[in-house]
């Protein structure tokens, strides 16, 4: 056992791998990541926080980032593109976390433009100096990680997954395509020499849309964590080995506080895909208020015992101003279907 939740969940000779939740904007929030914990998920990641952001505004802070005392163990992702408000931001949310992640993967137009995410992919010497200055900086028993995408050659995401160990991170996240794919699927092969390549444990993110994706994946690759997002949105109870959601998890779901209603409602447009019929699901994606959700689902599915102040949900965002808070602005309603709820954000996540 070490000093460090994570790090003992990669050393635990009876797992076969971690099961992991993907830094999700919008929707890794608190309240998700309470209940996928309930369903064997073993390490959750927060949405991308942007550092300078976080560094600069007590509205950011708390509008950004909530947890409580189970929410661990947890890893913090900051979108930077410099070491100092990597580092800073870092150190103001230390306390509350069991490690922090550089996100180098999102191909988002806004952020190439300003030099986050996968536009780092280009820029390696800001990635290396982000972890080394951290590393001085944070306490040995908080890992550092990195969650970056393929390059375009295999010896070349193998060569920036080694220099990247060797600044000291705890371990390396890899979503298994480039930045210009989309549905493509993930390259295994390139994962399997990566993590054959390096010695610090290597998560592997994309396509595991099933428990037993996770398990063929891991066999192949070899890779010590298994990350999942669309699956594991459209099935919070994806790692328990449930096929789709289980009722469970929406009763659970109307049980556990929530602050806000549109992210309340998305996420169960989501789960409720394969439980409602076509017609119904229309209906139910076009519900506006908390209230005529839940009544709709006692009726559906038969529901109950729902925590009572989740049927007084408002619709209020809060947030701060910038480039990224704007690209990721919710609809006052989600009239469409899940699958483009998705196709709208696909790229930031898996």
């Amino acid at each position: 056992m070490t000093n460090n939740p994570v790090i003992d969940l990669f050393d635990d000779p009876n797992k076969k791998f971690v099961k992991v939740c993907a830094p999700m904007v919008r929707y890794s929030r608190l309240q998700f990541r309470k209940l996928i914990r309930m369903y064997e998920c073993d390490l959750c990641f927060t949405p991308m926080i942007m550092a300078d952001c976080y560094v600069k505004s007590a509205k950011a802070r708390a509008h950004e980032f909530q947890t409580d005392t189970d929410d661990r163990p947890l890893i913090v992702q900051f979108g930077a593109n410099n070491s100092f408000d990597f580092v800073n931001a870092s150190n103001l949310i230390m306390p509350y976390c069991d490690g922090v992640d550089l996100n180098c993967g999102c191909p988002q137009r806004w952020a190439l433009n300003e030099g986050y995410g996968a536009q780092l992919l280009k820029n390696p010497e800001i990635i290396k100096d982000c972890v080394r200055q951290l590393r001085n900086h944070f306490p040995s028993n908080k890992t550092i990680s990195v969650k970056l995408r393929l390059l375009d050659d295999h010896r070349k995401s193998v060569d920036l997954c080694q220099q990247i160990e060797a600044t000291g991170v705890s371990f390396i996240t890899v979503h298994g395509r480039t930045v210009l794919q989309k549905n493509e699927p993930i390259d295994q092969e390139c994962l399997k020499l990566i993590n054959e390549s390096v010695s610090v444990p290597v998560i592997l993110n994309g396509d595991i849309k099933s428990l037993s994706d996770a398990f063929a994946m891991q066999e192949y690759t070899g890779c010590r964590g298994m990350m999942s997002a669309r699956g594991i949105l459209h099935n919070p109870g994806l790692f328990a080995g449930y096929q789709n959601t289980p009722l469970s998890a929406v009763q659970d779901w109307l049980n556990i506080k929530h602050t806000n209603f549109l992210w309340f409602h998305h996420h169960l447009v989501f789960m409720c895909e394969r439980l409602l019929p076509k017609t119904a699901r229309k209906s139910f994606n076009q519900l506006r208020t908390a209230s005529n959700v839940i009544s709709f689902l006692e009726d559906q599915l038969h529901i109950s015992n729902v925590l009572p102040s989740n049927r007084i949900l408002g619709k209020e965002l809060g947030g701060t101003s910038g480039a990224y808070y704007e690209n990721i602005a919710v609809e006052d309603t989600v009239s469409f279907q899940p699958e483009d709820i998705v196709d709208s954000i696909i790229n930031l996540f898996d």
